[in-house]
């Protein structure tokens, strides 16, 4: 009878987990061209630089292939309203946040800086549209995950 229950707990567990990690590896279909955009750079074009006198903010990526994959595979301007760009932002960035203090958990070669995001300020559209839309690049590209949402485009 032990033998019996025994065997019945380790096929359960096998047949759980194998089916759980198989749904999260295949989430994300990366088609070719968002492949190739992620691995084209295009000089100065690496770096999106967004900035306001008017509300003192300033937005840097660095990161070769986002400005080509923005252009090319996102969503364009006008798709997400700027009130889900900022709720999905003020998340990400929280979870991104996260990261960054856990070090000896998550590559700090990935996480490393922490991101000073407000939810009481109004940043425009333009900023949260790079912001979220850079946050989705980031999870395709190094196949990370800032939190239940799958990273879509």
């Amino acid at each position: 009878m032990k033998i019996a229950l025994g065997f019945s707990l380790v096929f359960l567990l096998v047949a759980i987990f194998p089916g759980c990690s198989a749904t999260k590896n295949t989430a994300l279909n990366i088609s070719e061209e968002e492949k190739t955009a992620f691995t084209q750079s295009d000089g100065q074009q690496d770096t999106v630089l967004l900035s306001s006198d008017a509300t003192e903010y300033e937005l840097i990526i660095i990161e070769p292939g986002f400005n080509t994959w923005l252009q090319g595979v996102a969503r364009p301007k006008g798709f997400y309203s700027q009130s889900f760009l900022e709720r999905r932002n003020l998340f990400y960035v929280n979870a991104w946040n996260q990261r960054t203090l856990s070090p000896q958990r998550y590559d700090p070669m990935l996480y490393q800086m922490q991101i000073d995001y407000d939810s009481r300020i109004d940043y425009g559209y333009d900023l949260n549209f790079k912001l979220y839309n850079y946050f989705i690049y980031f999870q395709r590209k190094y196949r990370q995950r800032l939190g239940p949402f799958t990273p879509r485009i």
